[in-house]
């Protein structure tokens, strides 16, 4: 019994092992029926198609930039004295000549009125030295004094004269100096972080002086472009015309402002081959501020193109170029010369005409004639393209979905 169960074991091992050797035997030509990445060749590859529409494009040129206020004014006292009043708040905007601070004044009220005194004393001798030159005159007519006298008095009368004059200039500088114990505002801008706190010393010649300004409305914003591009901005900067220009954030996805193009820069910077361009915003939103890195376009012009969404252009060893759907829902390869991008669109200067449907998703899977399957919204036009070409397009996909 032992044997007998021992050799039916055996007999059993032997028929499953064969049978498990058959079924690979089996399996193999389906295999070989599917391809080798696993999937069957004859079955169609579902695909997202779009159609390539003929539309208004503006070109633009993109540049990275940073915003410049167009005046900053770091504010210093003009004299030495004690700072005994600040009359802003940080953040704040002010206008041109608005109070800021205010110095000591007594040490140059003094000295106005040291120099006002200086003044009249010599104004008193200046007026009687003329009172003599009158009597010198008169006795020299009646030839009582020499000539000699006269002239001498007369000369005094000068001499006089020009030490008013002198004294009239230290009033005045005397003045000066006290108006500028009151601190105003040089320019209108939004004031930055307090540098001084009261009670302090105060100079000319502080690094930091007492707080910054910068003009915030309008502003400026200073980005570069590659130098082959500069002639075209040269053709469309002339006297009296404007580019638009507007200006992103960081990401590009919003934007934070409109403007007009400024000027351009006298000079390429040999190390990089790009050159400086200016741009001025109205900013009244405050949405731009200084030091801010800001993507720049530019609209250089508008024309007529034709669009495909960008990720329809696929790159290869044999360059740039899409996949083309059929009409019997085959796709070719189709060698593109792309153009400039707008958005999530790309323009193709050569190699494909409006009406023409092109893979968006799905590339991967393709091949030279293969055969696809238009699912989601296959044959979906370029957003916002419009060529006429709509309601023939329709009623294709009509009769392929029929």
């Amino acid at each position: 019994m032992l044997v007998i169960a021992a050799a039916a074991g055996a007999y059993y091992h032997y028929v499953v092992g064969a049978r498990a050797q058959s079924e690979p035997a089996k399996a193999a030509p389906q295999a070989a029926r599917k391809g080798a990445r696993g999937f069957d060749p004859s079955r169609p590859v579902p695909v997202l198609a779009a159609a390539a529409r003929s539309t208004e494009m503006n070109i633009y040129l993109n540049g990275l930039g940073t915003v410049t206020p167009l005046k900053t004014v770091t504010v210093r006292s003009r004299v030495e004295g004690e700072l005994v009043r600040v009359a802003f708040t940080e953040g704040q905007v002010v206008r041109q000549g608005d109070l800021l601070a205010e110095i000591d004044p007594r040490s140059f009220q003094v000295q106005l009125a040291q120099a006002q005194g200086q003044l009249a004393r010599d104004q008193a001798l200046l007026e009687n030295a003329r009172v003599d030159v009158t009597r010198y005159r008169t006795l020299l007519t009646q030839d009582s004094i020499a000539e000699q006298q006269v002239a001498t008095q007369e000369a005094l009368v000068k001499q006089l004269e020009g030490t008013v004059r002198m004294d009239q200039s230290q009033v005045d500088n005397a003045r000066l100096q006290l108006s500028y114990a009151r601190i105003t505002a040089p320019i209108g801008g939004r004031l930055g972080l307090r540098q001084v706190d009261p009670g302090n010393i105060v100079r000319s010649g502080d690094a930091n002086g007492l707080v910054v300004i910068t003009q915030q409305q309008p502003i400026a914003v200073i980005f570069t472009i590659p130098q082959d591009q500069l002639p075209a901005v040269m053709r469309r900067l002339q006297p009296g015309s404007k580019i638009p220009t507007e200006a992103w954030d960081r990401e590009g996805r919003t934007k934070l402002a409109t403007g007009a193009l400024l000027t351009v820069d006298n000079q390429i910077d040999t190390t990089t081959g790009t050159v400086k361009l200016k741009a001025q915003f109205p900013n009244d939103d405050n949405r731009l501020f200084p030091n801010q890195f800001v993507n720049v376009r530019m609209q250089l012009e508008t024309r007529t193109a034709v669009m495909v969404p960008g990720a329809a252009i696929q790159r290869g060893a044999q360059g740039t170029f899409v996949y083309v759907v059929k009409d019997d829902l085959s796709v070719t390869m189709r060698p593109v010369k792309p153009g400039p991008s707008e958005a999530e669109n790309t323009a193709i200067e050569a190699g494909l005409a409006a009406g023409e449907r092109v893979v968006v998703d799905g590339v991967d899977r393709l091949r030279e004639g293969a055969k696809v399957q238009l699912s989601g919204r296959g044959g979906a036009p370029v957003p916002g393209a419009d060529d006429g070409s709509a309601k023939k397009s329709g009623k294709r996909r009509r009769q392929e979905g029929a």
